[in-house]
């Protein structure tokens, strides 16, 4: 097995390009010498490892996202080193996969071949939500919108209004929102409501807009106020809210809500929160 450092405690690089060589194993073995002496371990088990935000590119450059569960059996050799585990997971973001289940046989063998065990991978997607007793944004998702999604910068020329646009009063949501913290890099990602009134918005244009934060660098209210004055500078609405819900961060989720006709917003928790 090649030696390497262990990223945890180093400053690290954050690439959104699939890199398996990111993962970091940590032999068993040393733990266990102070009372195993080989042979039959007198347990079974499994390490159960959830991750929050997976993410993916499909091959015309949209993004998917998932939670997903990996199962490490107690016999395997090795554990795998919980920065390098993320460091990894994030190095998917920026790849393009054909669909859920290549993503999914990708990272089982990575950590079969790491750990030197069969580990179990399970993906849940937004059509099949592991966790219960949480709930989803209102309103209609834009994410099964077909769309070309090439735009990397943010870029508010985006927005259109739908030809010879109705008013109406909708509510738009997304679970694609991805942006990075201006000081770590860190991305930060969530989901985004937007509740409007006035000219319909054309929904695949909000959609592109949306995703072109995906590299972008800002704090996550920073975010949020630009996406709220970049709707009403190209959209003009009568009434506009924009919520966007990250997902955790050291235990710590922010949830920036920004209207010009509501007061406050529920503080309900998502199926990745």
């Amino acid at each position: 097995m090649i030696q390497k450092k262990s990223p945890l405690g180093l400053a690290s690089q954050y690439p959104d390009l699939y890199s398996p060589d990111l993962l970091f194993p940590i032999p068993r073995g040393e733990a266990r010498k102070a009372w195993f002496a080989g042979g039959d371990l007198p347990f079974s088990g499994e390490d159960i490892w959830n991750a929050y935000e997976l993410s993916w590119l499909d091959t015309h450059g949209k993004p998917h996202i998932a939670v997903v569960e990996m199962r490490i059996p107690a016999e395997s050799e090795c554990m795998v080193e919980s920065k390098s585990l993320k460091l990894y997971l994030n190095s998917f973001a920026g790849t393009e996969f054909a669909g859920a289940k290549d993503v999914h046989q990708c990272i089982e063998k990575d950590l079969s071949a790491l750990t030197g065990a069969a580990v179990s991978v399970a993906i849940f997607t937004t059509e099949n939500p592991k966790f219960t007793n949480v709930r989803q944004l209102p309103g209609f998702c834009m994410d099964s919108i077909s769309a070309t999604c090439d735009q990397r910068s943010v870029d508010p020329g985006l927005l259109k209004l739908q030809v010879n646009a109705d008013s109406v009063q909708e509510e738009l949501y997304s679970n694609l929102l991805r942006s990075h913290c201006p000081v770590t890099n860190q991305p930060d990602t969530g989901s985004i409501l937007i509740s409007y009134a006035g000219a319909q918005i054309e929904p695949s244009s909000l959609l592109r807009y949306i995703v072109s934060y995906r590299n972008h660098q800002a704090y996550h209210e920073d975010c949020v106020e630009r996406i709220f004055m970049d709707i009403m500078e190209r959209c003009r609405p009568e009434k506009l809210s924009v919520y966007a819900r990250y997902l955790r961060r050291g235990g710590v989720d922010i949830n920036p809500f920004r209207s010009n006709f509501e007061k406050r917003a529920k503080n309900a928790r998502l199926w990745r929160q």
